[in-house]
């Protein structure tokens, strides 16, 4: 898979979140309902400083390699924290160097095939945080962004 190296600011986003494992049986049903609940009425229709239209989904505080438990956070950029509705949370996506790859296609599938083809990759990730930039909203022909946190 190809990929460029890239240095991203830190970032602002406002989203729900939830602790999973990629072993675990309800790790699917964890991230889509994360993903329902950003879509929600009360997800990030409600946001009023948005930067763009884009969704994200945020995989951060590894326990250890992709094995082991990790946050992942549905979200939307914001330009600052200071209006967060109630039931959203603040995080922040580290400033640093990211490996960046673009996927396109199917937004479930394509995405997870990119994930299984990277576990197999010999990349020195950070294991600090990783991210997909969804793009577009098209299910079928989505472009996604995903950045992979690098040392």
């Amino acid at each position: 898979m190809q990929y460029e190296i890239i240095y991203l600011n830190e970032k602002t986003v406002v989203g729900f979140s939830a602790r999973t494992n990629n072993t675990s049986p309800e790790m699917g049903a964890v991230i889509g309902g994360l993903w329902q609940k950003l879509y929600s009425q009360d997800g990030c229709g409600r946001l009023k400083n948005r930067v763009n239209e884009k969704a994200c989904g945020i995989y951060t505080d590894y326990s250890g390699d992709h094995l082991n438990d990790y946050t992942v956070i549905t979200a939307c950029e914001v330009e600052n924290d200071s209006e967060v509705p109630e039931n959203m949370e603040v995080h922040k996506i580290p400033a640093g160097k990211y490996a960046k790859f673009t996927v396109i296609g199917n937004m479930i599938t394509a995405v997870a095939e990119f994930w299984q083809k990277l576990w197999s990759m010999e990349l020195d990730r950070s294991f600090i945080c990783d991210f997909e930039e969804y793009q577009n909203a098209d299910p079928e022909n989505a472009e996604i962004h995903i950045y992979i946190g690098i040392k």
